[in-house]
């Protein structure tokens, strides 16, 4: 088996390029088209598999800060702990977590009835700009989406500034070199995560 590592990040990849074609296809017909226009199948499905697809990124990276931490404060005990069978298990834990995730949002915005007008201020469907069309009051539903999206993506992103933390923890008693290797092998990972969280605090938050 590849290293963690990069099993991780092929996966990652993958969840990345499937999130971003549920969108920019979409998007790119739009920009071209003089009238914009997408069905409510489309509309829904756009929404699940966006949700979905992002989930899993948020997962995975989760679960790159858990492979981070190990690596890098318990190196002799890694190729124990980070197993094929752990590995697989944390991927499939990650495509569940997705799923139960959009598969909640798709719930939210199934069931709300909608009425004119039927255009949205979004350059796709998510269900907090969907809720604008809603014949009812929408505030209850706005909660539950701000707590399936907004309370997932804080406490995850909590859980990886831990993760952090620890790390930065651990090796405060390292040499130099030894202490910027490992802090070398977070920075991509940081990144990832500012670069992904960011604009979820930006839209759900």
């Amino acid at each position: 088996m590849k290293r963690p590592m990069y099993f991780f990040l092929s996966y990652l990849s993958l969840a990345d390029l499937c999130y971003t074609s549920t969108v920019t296809p979409k998007l790119i017909t739009d920009l071209l088209a003089a009238k914009k226009t997408i069905s409510y199948n489309g509309c829904m499905t756009q929404l699940f598999t966006m949700h979905f697809f992002g989930g899993i990124k948020v997962f995975i990276l989760t679960g790159m800060a858990y492979d981070r931490y190990v690596a890098i404060c318990k190196p002799l005990q890694y190729t124990l702990i980070m197993t094929r069978q752990k590995c697989v298990a944390m991927i499939a834990a990650s495509c569940t977590g997705g799923f139960l995730h959009s598969f909640g949002q798709f719930l939210l915005a199934i069931f709300v009835p909608y009425c004119g007008p039927n255009e949205i201020d979004h350059y796709f469907c998510d269900v907090y700009p969907l809720l604008k069309l809603a014949c009812t009051d929408a505030a209850r539903i706005g909660l539950l989406v701000i707590a399936n999206s907004g309370l997932m993506g804080q406490v995850t992103f909590v859980v990886l500034l831990i993760s952090c933390a620890v790390i930065l923890y651990s090796v405060r008693s390292y040499s130099v070199e030894n202490r910027r290797r490992a802090l070398s092998t977070c920075s991509s990972h940081i990144t990832a995560v500012v670069l992904f969280f960011a604009p979820l605090f930006f839209i759900y938050i």
